[in-house]
Parts: C-alpha cells; structure tokens; sequence
C-alpha cells in the first residue's frame, strides 16, 4: 500500500493544517507520523527528547515511517526531523512527496518560538531555526516530488497549488473526476 501523498517540511511550514485539509480533499484518511511515535510510546515527544535522547526519537520516529508508507493509503504527514534520516530518504523514494517550504521569519511567527517543540527550545530559538532550516533544506529538496511555498498562501489554497502539482484524481460525487 502507498500513501497518496507525504507531506514534509519545517516546523510551521503547515503540515499539520494542509495534511487533513489535503486528505480531505483526495478522500482518503490522514495520518500523522508524530501521532504515531507519541502513541507508541506513551508519552509526548517532548518527554522522549527529556528522558530519552533525540536519538532514541529518531529511532522510533524512523520505524513509525517505515510502518506507515508501508500500511498507509492516504496523506502521511512527518515530523520536521524526519528526513535527517538516509533510511527513511530512501524509503521515500517513489513516493509523491510534497515538501512545504517556509521562509525563516514566517516560520518563526507560525511556531511562536513553542517550548512544545524540543529543538528550538534553547537560548536562541531563532538562531536554531535558521540552522534548522539551512541544515534540512537540501533534505527536504532531495526527497520532493514537488515544493510549495507557504509563506503567502493559505491552507485550502496550497492544497489546490499540491493537488494541481501532483496531478491528483480527485473523487467527486459520481465517481472521479
């Protein structure tokens, strides 16, 4: 089974708001692969950076993908982190990924500099941000199928900008369009 789309990009980029809108849109269910790790785990991820180490998340976060491209038939949202990981590159090979891009500034306003977010809890959140973005954006380009700009745009418009990229069927009432 294949996921109709992954949804990748930094914190703020709107996953997590273009991902259920994106899956409404093709009819088909959403899934979040954070949701997946905080499930299996038990606790949030916040608590798995404290207790555990970002590599223990990482490891987790990597199987929670492996498990959902493989099971998965709809939108498939993943962590910001999630392409530091070749592995998990790899397996998004031949998928249709859709890399949400955000500039630095519209990022940092969409995340509020939230201590929910374990990396850019630190002295200079902004600072981080930046080295975040500069250190994934190769990343991010590397894996897409296609990239949307999200700084502008609002939700239901950057699903139509995803959908018309990718050249989605959409299902309509009598059958698909």
């Amino acid at each position: 089974m294949t996921p109709a789309a992954v949804v990748v990009g930094p914190p703020g980029s709107g996953k997590s708001t273009v991902g259920p809108l994106l899956a409404r849109r093709l009819a088909v269910p959403f899934r979040d692969s954070d949701d997946d790790i905080v499930a299996g785990a038990g606790k949030p991820i916040s608590d798995i950076f404290t207790d555990d180490g970002e590599p223990a998340f990482r490891a987790l976060e990597e199987s929670a993908i492996a498990t959902a491209l493989a099971e998965h038939p709809g939108v498939l949202s993943l962590g910001g982190g999630a392409v530091l990981s070749a592995a998990t590159r790899a397996r998004l090979a031949g998928h249709a990924v859709v890399f949400l891009n955000v500039g630095m500034a519209e990022g940092v306003r969409r995340v509020g500099l939230s201590s929910a977010r374990p990396l850019l809890a630190g002295v200079n959140p902004r600072a981080t941000y930046k080295q975040l973005l500069d250190a994934r954006l190769p990343l991010y380009r590397e894996v897409a199928t296609v990239e949307v700009d999200t700084d502008h745009h609002g939700p239901a418009e950057i699903v139509e900008q995803v959908v018309a990229k990718l050249n989605l069927t959409i299902p309509t009432e009598n059958g698909v369009s």
